[in-house]
C-alpha cells in the first residue's frame, strides 16, 4: 500500500447521517453553517471584546444540561493569563450530581436504565442499573466518612476492572475527596510513588483480577507499596478472586488493623448521602502522567473543568445517544478510564467494561463482545489493532459489527493501512474513526476530528470545540497556514487545563509554559495539510536528530509498515560517531512472511526513498513482539535502552517482560 494514501479523503459521511447528528443541531441552533465556521465560532476572537472560548463554554452549561448548585459569577477570571484561568468562579457544583444523583432520582426515566455493563474475562456479565450505582457509591461515600475523609483529603483507587471501580469514582467526588486512581497492570514502584506523592490514607484495591485465564494477584502489590510509601492507614479490598472464602486457594497478604474485606467496608454502609455542593475549581481527581520520563507528573483536575470537557466531547465528538454502548479499551488509572465514565454519563449513557486481554481465549474477544452486546462506539489504540490485524480477517467473520456508528482512537499516530483496516473491516466502511489527541494534563482533546467532517487515512481532524490550538516554529510563530511540520501549542486556556501539577507551580510552569510566552506547548509535532485536514508526527522530543535533520520515529515507522510484510514496526534513535544519531529498527513480520537479508535491504532502501539517505536504519531487526503497557502502547525508551544497554528505568507498566530479552537476542 502506497504511503501517498494518507493524502487521500477515504470517509465521506452521508447527508442522513450528518443531519442526525449531535453537533449538527447545536450548529442548526445557533446559525452556523459549516466545520470551519464551528471552529471559529468557539476559538477565536468574535469581535467587539467578545472571545470565542468564553461563549461557548458558557453557552454549553445550559446547552448540555449541565447543573451547578450555585450559579457561577463569571464564565473565567484569567487576570492571571491563560497559565492560572479560573473557570466558572462563584459556581458551586459536584460531578456525581451531573453523572449519577439526577438520573437515580425517583421521577427519572434513567433511574432504571443500565449505566454500566461488565464482562469479565472468564465469561462473568453484570449489568448495574443507575439507581443500584447511586446506592452503592452512596455508601462508599459514607464508608469513606467513616474513616475521616474530608473535603480535599486524596484516596488511591489500585483497582481491578470491575464495576465497582464506578461506584469508588463517584463515591470520592460525592464527599469532596480526590480520586487518585492508579493503574492496575502497576508494580510496587510505580504504586508506590503515587501514593507517597499523593499522601492517601485510605487505598481501595482489590486480591486480584484474571489476565489470560490466570489469576493475578494485586494485594500483595498493594501491600508491598504501602510499606515503601506509607500514609495508608485504612485498605478497603475488593475479592474478585474469591480470596474472602475461607476454602478459597487464593491466598493475599493481611495486616487486620488495616485491611477490610469491600462487603465489610462497604456493603454494610447506610446507601443515603447528601452529596456535597462544592466550588467550581475544587480538586476532584488527581491523574499521574504515565511517567516514561523522571517524576511523574500529578495532573490536578477540577469538578467543572473535568466535567465541562468529557461531556463535550462525549457529545459532539462520539455523537452519544440515549441508547448507545460505549467502549473504550482503557483501565480506570488512565485518563481515557474517568473520561468515559463522565463523559457518558452525564447524559445517562451505558459504559461497556471488560476485564481482561484482547485476545484471550481467541483473537475474536472483542469482536464476540461487539456482537454480543450491540456496542456503538468502540475505542482501541492503533497498536493494539495492528497486532489484532495480524491474526488475520477470518477472525472478523460470524460476528455481526454493524451496530458500530463511531469507531475512536487515541494514544499514538496511526500508520495507513492499519487505519484502513480498522475502518474497513471493522467499522464496515460507514464508521468514522474519531482519532483524537490531548492528554491526561487536559483530561480530554486538543485535536478531534467531528463525527460529521470527511476523513484522510490517520488524521486527527483539527482543534476540539472550545480548544485555541495552533502549529507554531521554534520562535513561537504560528505556522499552522504554510503547511510546515512544527510544535501543537494551546493559546489559551480551557476548563479541564491542570490548574498546575500536585508538586507545585515551579514544575507546571516548566513543563507546560516555559517554551514560549503564554503558549502552552503540548510537545507533539504537528502539521496541517493544504485541505485542512491536522496530522501528528510524534512526540517532539522522541525526535530523531540525524545529521542534522529531524524526523518522528513515527514517520519512519509508518514506511515500514506500508510494506506488505512487515505488522509492526518501532524507531528509535541511538548514538552514532558519523551522524550523532543513527536509526535502529525493530520490525514485526506478517504472518508467513520471511526474515532475510533481502528485505532488509528493501525495507531500508524504501526509508530511503521516503524520508532520505540519512535515515535509513543502520540496523533492522526482527522480533517476534515489542514491550507494550497493558493498554497497548508500545514502550519506546524500552527498545532503546535494550539496544543501548542502558538502565531501562521503571518498567512497572510493562504487560509483556519477556518481550526486552526478546529484543536483547534479535538479530
Amino acid at each position: 500500500m502506497e504511503h501517498e494514501l494518507i493524502d487521500e479523503v477515504v470517509h465521506e459521511p452521508s447527508r442522513e447521517f450528518v443531519e442526525s447528528t449531535n453537533v449538527y443541531a447545536f450548529m442548526e441552533e445557533h446559525g452556523i453553517d459549516d466545520y470551519d465556521e464551528l471552529i471559529e465560532r468557539t476559538t477565536t476572537d468574535l469581535g467587539d471584546g467578545e472571545s470565542g472560548v468564553d461563549w461557548f463554554w458558557d453557552e454549553l452549561v445550559d446547552y448540555l444540561d449541565v447543573e451547578f448548585y450555585e450559579e457561577y459569577d463569571a464564565v473565567r477570571d484569567d487576570s492571571e493569563g491563560p497559565k492560572f484561568t479560573d473557570w466558572y468562579p462563584g459556581g458551586e457544583i459536584n460531578v456525581a450530581h451531573n453523572v449519577l444523583d439526577r438520573h437515580a432520582d425517583l421521577e427519572s426515566e434513567t433511574r432504571n436504565r443500565v449505566a454500566t455493563i461488565w464482562e469479565g474475562e472468564d465469561g462473568e456479565i453484570r449489568e448495574v442499573t443507575y439507581h443500584e450505582l447511586h446506592r452503592q457509591a452512596n455508601r462508599v461515600a459514607n464508608a469513606l466518612e467513616k474513616r475521616g475523609i474530608e473535603t480535599g483529603d486524596t484516596v488511591g483507587l489500585y483497582m481491578p476492572m470491575v464495576p465497582e471501580v464506578v461506584s469508588i469514582l463517584y463515591g470520592c467526588f460525592k464527599v469532596g475527596a480526590i480520586a487518585v486512581p492508579i493503574f492496575s497492570g502497576f508494580g510496587v514502584e510505580a504504586t508506590a510513588t503515587r501514593i507517597e506523592d499523593s499522601e492517601c490514607s485510605v487505598l481501595f484495591t482489590g486480591d486480584g483480577f484474571y489476565r489470560r485465564g490466570d489469576p493475578v494477584v494485586l494485594k500483595d502489590a498493594a501491600d508491598e507499596a504501602i510499606e515503601e510509601a506509607g500514609h495508608v492507614e485504612h485498605t478497603i479490598v475488593f475479592d474478585r478472586l474469591g480470596a474472602s472464602d475461607d476454602d478459597s486457594d487464593v491466598e493475599v497478604p493481611w495486616t487486620d488493623e488495616r485491611d477490610e474485606w469491600w462487603d465489610d467496608a462497604v456493603e454494610s454502609r447506610d446507601d443515603d448521602y447528601e452529596t456535597k455542593s462544592l466550588p467550581s475549581d475544587q480538586e476532584s481527581m488527581l491523574l499521574y502522567s504515565s511517567g516514561t520520563t523522571g517524576k511523574p507528573k500529578g495532573i490536578v483536575h477540577t469538578h467543572a473543568g473535568a466535567l465541562m470537557q468529557c461531556a463535550k466531547e462525549l457529545h459532539f465528538g462520539f455523537d452519544v445517544k440515549p441508547a448507545d454502548r460505549f467502549f473504550w479499551v482503557s483501565d480506570i488509572g488512565w485518563m481515557m478510564g474517568p473520561w468515559t465514565l463522565i463523559g457518558n454519563h452525564t447524559f445517562g449513557g451505558t459504559v461497556f467494561m471488560y476485564e481482561g486481554a484482547p485476545d484471550y481465549p481467541q483473537p475474536d474477544r472483542f469482536w464476540e463482545m461487539i456482537d454480543r452486546h450491540a456496542i456503538t462506539q468502540f475505542g482501541i489504540s492503533p497498536t493494539a489493532i495492528r497486532a489484532l490485524r495480524k491474526h488475520g480477517n477470518e477472525w472478523l467473520e460470524g460476528h455481526d459489527l454493524s451496530s458500530l456508528r463511531i469507531l475512536g482512537s487515541t494514544g499514538e499516530p496511526w500508520d495507513p493501512e492499519s487505519w484502513l483496516w480498522f475502518y474497513e473491516n471493522v467499522g464496515g466502511s460507514e464508521a468514522p474513526i474519531v482519532n483524537i489527541s490531548g492528554g491526561t494534563e487536559i483530561c480530554g482533546c486538543f485535536l478531534m476530528p467531528m463525527p460529521t467532517e470527511p476523513l484522510k487515512p490517520c488524521t486527527l481532524g483539527g482543534p476540539g470545540l472550545g480548544m485555541d490550538i495552533d502549529i507554531v516554529d521554534s520562535s513561537g510563530e504560528s505556522i499552522v497556514d504554510t503547511h510546515e511540520r512544527g510544535f501543537l501549542v494551546a493559546r489559551d486556556s480551557c476548563p479541564s487545563m491542570t490548574k498546575s501539577l500536585w508538586s507545585g507551580d515551579e514544575r507546571y510552569l516548566e513543563e507546560y509554559w516555559s517554551s514560549w510566552e503564554n503558549l502552552w506547548d503540548h510537545g507533539d509535532w504537528a502539521q496541517k495539510d493544504e485541505d485542512g485536514f491536522w496530522f501528528l508526527h510524534g512526540r517532539a522530543d522522541d525526535a530523531l536528530n540525524v545529521a542534522g535533520r529531524k524526523v518522528g520515529p513515527a514517520e519512519i515507522e509508518g514506511v515500514l509498515i506500508d510494506h506488505e510484510s512487515v505488522n509492526q514496526a518501532a524507531a528509535v534513535g541511538v548514538p552514532d560517531d558519523t551522524t550523532g544519531t543513527a536509526v535502529v529498527a525493530y520490525v514485526i513480520l506478517e504472518e508467513g512472511a520471511e526474515e532475510s537479508d533481502e528485505l532488509r535491504e528493501e525495507l531500508r532502501e524504501q526509508i530511503g526513498e521516503e524520508h532520505g539517505k540519512p535515515f535509513r536504519p543502520r540496523e533492522i531487526l526482527f522480533v517476534d513482539e515489542f514491550p507494550k503497557t497493558q493498554s497497548g502502547k508500545i514502550i519506546r525508551r524500552a527498545i532503546e535502552a535494550a539496544y543501548t544497554g542502558e538502565d531501562l528505568g521503571d518498567l512497572s507498566s510493562l504487560e509483556n517482560p519477556a518481550a526486552l530479552e526478546a529484543l536483547e537476542e534479535a538479530t
